[in-house]
Parts: C-alpha cells; structure tokens; sequence
C-alpha cells in the first residue's frame, strides 16, 4: 500500500483530507531509516514479520516459491512511499512472499509496537489501511484467477493490453524465465505461448521484448478468449 492518499474508492476524499495526518503518525513509528544493496531480501517467505518497511523510490519484486520447488513472481512494483508488511500486521501471519530489493533503494524501519499503540490512539487510522489494503487484495486476486483459470496465451496477451492501456499494477522482467514465473508456468511452456502469439501477428520481438503488432488482433484474441472461458 502506497502513504500517498488514493485517488479512488468510498473514502477517497476523507484520505486526502486527512492524508497528512496518516503521514505524520507513520513518521512517528520509523525507528531507522537506511539503505539496502540490490537483491536485498526485505521480507522473506515464512518468517515472522516483526516490523514494517517504507519503500520511498525503486523497484522491488514479490515472489512466493511452493514446497514442491515451482515459483510465481506477482512482478515488479515501482515505489513511491509504498509500506510493506501491512497485511501480516493486522493478521500475525508469517509472510507470505518474499519481497526483493531490485534497485538501491532507501527504505524506513517502522516499528510494529508504536503503530499499534498510534491505531489504539487514533482508531480512525485503520480506515487508511483497510481502504489501501482492499485495492491491493482485489488486484493481487484478479491477477491470481486470472493466471489460475485462463490459458497461458491469454494471460500473456492480456497483461500486455494492460501495459499498453497503463493500467497494470505490476511491471514485468527482462529475463524470459521470470517472465515465466509472473506467469506460473516454466520458461518452455511461456516460449511456447510467446510464439504462437507472434505466429498469430498479434506480437513481436523488438530487442528482445514483446510489442503489440496488432492492436486490433490484441483485442480480439482477448475477447475470443474470454468467450470460449465461459
């Protein structure tokens, strides 16, 4: 979830009006403030989370890997003031991906036992929270079913309209392989679908990444696609 206010949902205004206040007792609860090299692991999978992290700019990755070895990267992420470990907060879970550094980055230490007392004082502030977190489950969840009950062809072209509309959450990688793991899939089976979209004209390689040949083809792969879903 992003410290900036959202310009979106019920609460919209009521953040903005109050966004500053939100900022200030997040302030109040950094404890240390450093920077952390690339491929820094900030949060891994299955520890306990036992404070936050402020992302102020750069980019970091999520990533959860299965007891049977497969991985599934959600992607990169840009940061501008996002703050992690908000879920495992409210819920004392262990955490569930694990969140890398992919530049030097800047980041802020907040401790969990001042953000708790500073919510026990301003309860108000859980509206900040509940109104961010919800826009990151459903996005996170519409990426899931996505990739869990669509093909591998559709999902590729799908995020690549997202790209082109900019409205996706999550950025992609350069390297075909994680690539292939944004997609829960291996690396021969996303070549596999890579190809028969450019056999379709629909995409093409222009220095090694994926550009839309055809945007009207794009389109109407999808909507095919979707069609034959239901």
């Amino acid at each position: 979830m992003q410290l900036r206010s959202l310009n979106k949902g019920r609460f919209s205004q009521y953040w903005q009006d109050n966004n500053q206040l939100f900022e200030t007792i997040i302030e109040q609860c950094i404890v240390d403030k450093k920077i952390v090299d690339e491929k820094t692991i900030l949060f891994r999978q299955g520890c306990k989370v036992d404070k936050l992290i402020v992302v102020y700019n750069g980019t970091i990755s999520i990533r959860y890997q299965a007891n049977n070895g497969r991985c599934f990267h959600l992607g990169t992420i840009d940061c501008d003031e996002h703050i992690f470990g908000e879920m495992e907060f409210f819920t004392d879970y262990l955490c569930q991906f694990d969140i890398i550094a992919e530049d030097v980055l800047t980041i802020a230490i907040v401790s969990i036992d001042k953000l708790y007392l500073s919510l026990l004082e301003h309860p108000k502030l859980a509206l900040f929270f509940a109104s961010a977190i919800a826009f990151d489950y459903q996005e996170t969840l519409d990426i899931l079913l996505k990739r869990t009950l669509y093909s591998i062809c559709f999902n590729i072209a799908f995020d690549i309209y997202q790209h082109h509309l900019n409205v996706h959450p999550v950025n992609n990688f350069q390297k075909s392989y994680l690539e292939a793991e944004r997609f829960g899939t291996t690396d021969r089976v996303y070549r596999r679908a890579v190809n028969e979209l450019i056999n379709l004209d629909i995409v093409h390689k222009v220095a090694g990444k994926l550009v839309i040949k055809d945007i009207d083809k794009l389109k109407a792969f999808i909507e095919c696609q979707e069609k034959l879903a239901k």
